[in-house]
């Protein structure tokens, strides 16, 4: 999936600390450590004739080609789901990547380095710019076209090494033959598509549904301790209650602490009936 808006972007990135603490709970209720063993478990138990409610789940990487570019238009708020995945998604079968041809510590946080411990430096213009990537000079000596210095996670020297230069043709012919692969069943669809609306088809199954979303709507936020106080409820029915705001697409994924970001407006509910003229 590619993301060229960057607003997108960074719901992506959310949408992978939202998958990867899900699928954290997979590891703990089938007592594995990492997603080559729940795989394991999850075929084991399919072998024995066993029912299973879960899946295996495949491997995701996720490439940030111009970092800089990404954080001068969304800001800090990158760098919260950029650390996480950084710091704790390896073991589930979440993998990221961040490129940028700026490598300034405006850019490369040093929360960010810290949490990255396999590194490439290219080319670089400066001893600066070698420093701020691979903690070490010698990036600006480098002869282009392939040559790099590679820090190893684990490890306080750095590598020389070289890059196979690669065609349009081969990598064209790369991206066929993963295509032509399986898809996983997993659904990776992150950011609703503008010609369909989860609203209009949405069936809800609790009374208040109707009241919640006018509620959050109204406040211009959503939480569970929100719905709590506002309706007189208890935990339990006010986190379902958030969950289906969540799949009617009338409010925004959990991002930490923070309140859920409303996506509805209240034209949007009058079109569909929540909200009366």
């Amino acid at each position: 999936m590619n993301f060229p808006n960057n607003d997108n972007a960074l719901a992506a990135l959310n949408w992978g600390v939202i998958e990867m603490e899900r699928r954290y709970e997979l590891l703990q209720k089938y007592k594995v450590r990492n997603l080559a063993g729940y795989n394991r478990e999850i075929e084991r138990l399919l072998a024995n004739g066993e029912e299973v409610e879960d899946t295996k789940l495949p491997y995701i990487v996720i490439v940030v080609d111009e970092f800089a570019d990404l954080m001068m238009t969304v800001g800090k708020d990158v760098e919260r789901p950029i650390t996480r995945l950084a710091q704790m998604a390896r073991a589930i079968g979440i993998h990221l990547i961040l490129a940028t041809q700026r490598p300034s510590t405006k850019v490369i946080t040093g929360i960010i380095k810290a949490n990255f411990p396999s590194r490439i430096a290219f080319k670089v213009s400066t001893k600066i710019d070698s420093r701020v990537i691979i903690d070490a000079n010698g990036a600006e000596k480098l002869l282009g076209k392939g040559d790099m210095l590679f820090l190893p996670p684990g490890k306080g020297t750095v590598e020389r090494i070289h890059g196979a230069f690669i065609s349009d043709v081969e990598i064209q012919n790369v991206v066929e033959y993963l295509r032509a692969q399986p898809k996983p069943e997993q659904d990776f669809k992150i950011i609703p598509n503008e010609e369909e609306t989860e609203l209009e088809n949405f069936e809800y199954d609790d009374e208040l549904f109707p009241e919640a979303a006018v509620a959050v709507v109204t406040a211009g936020n959503a939480s569970v301790s929100m719905l709590q106080r506002h309706f007189k409820i208890g935990y339990a029915r006010a986190g379902r209650l958030i969950d289906m705001l969540e799949q009617a697409g009338i409010i925004g994924p959990h991002v930490g602490s923070k309140s859920r970001e409303v996506l509805a407006s209240e034209e949007d509910l009058k079109i569909y009936g929540y909200l009366k003229e």
